[in-house]
C-alpha cells in the first residue's frame, strides 16, 4: 500500500481527492496547509504528495524545495495540482523537482491514471 499526502487549503478537494486516492487502494494523509504538511513529511514519509501552490502560509513551491533538499526525503513523487497556469509557474514546478505539473481544474480520471503510473515507477 502507497502513501499518498494530499496538500490543499480547500476543503472540497481534499475530500474528492482523499476519496478517490482511498478508492485506489492507497493510504491517504491529509494536510490543509504548509505547516501541516512539513509535519506528515517529516514524520510519516509519503510516497508521493499531490501538492497545491497558493496556501497561506507556507506554499508548495517551498515545500517541494525543501523535501528536494534532504536526501532522506528526495526519493517522494512531487505532482503540482495548481491553479497557477503561467509558463513560468510550470517551469518553475518541474525546476524544482516536481514529477508532474497539473492544473486546476483537472480531470480525476486523468489525475488516478497519471498517480497510478508515478508509483508504478
Amino acid at each position: 500500500m502507497k502513501k499518498i499526502l494530499i496538500v490543499d487549503d480547500d476543503p472540497y478537494i481534499l475530500l474528492s481527492l482523499e476519496f478517490l486516492m482511498k478508492k485506489g487502494g492507497n493510504e491517504v494523509m491529509i494536510a490543509r496547509n504548509g505547516t501541516e504538511a512539513l509535519d506528515i513529511i517529516n514524520t510519516n514519509k509519503p510516497d508521493l504528495i499531490l501538492l497545491d501552490i497558493m496556501m497561506p502560509d507556507v506554499d508548495g513551491y517551498s515545500i517541494c524545495k525543501y523535501i528536494k533538499s534532504i536526501k532522506a526525503l528526495k526519493d517522494i513523487i512531487v505532482v503540482f495540482l495548481t491553479a497557477k497556469t503561467q509558463e513560468a509557474d510550470v517551469q518553475k514546478g518541474y525546476k524544482l523537482g516536481a514529477a508532474k505539473y497539473i492544473s486546476k481544474p483537472f480531470s480525476t480520471r486523468e489525475l488516478v491514471k497519471e498517480v497510478k503510473e508515478l508509483l508504478a515507477g
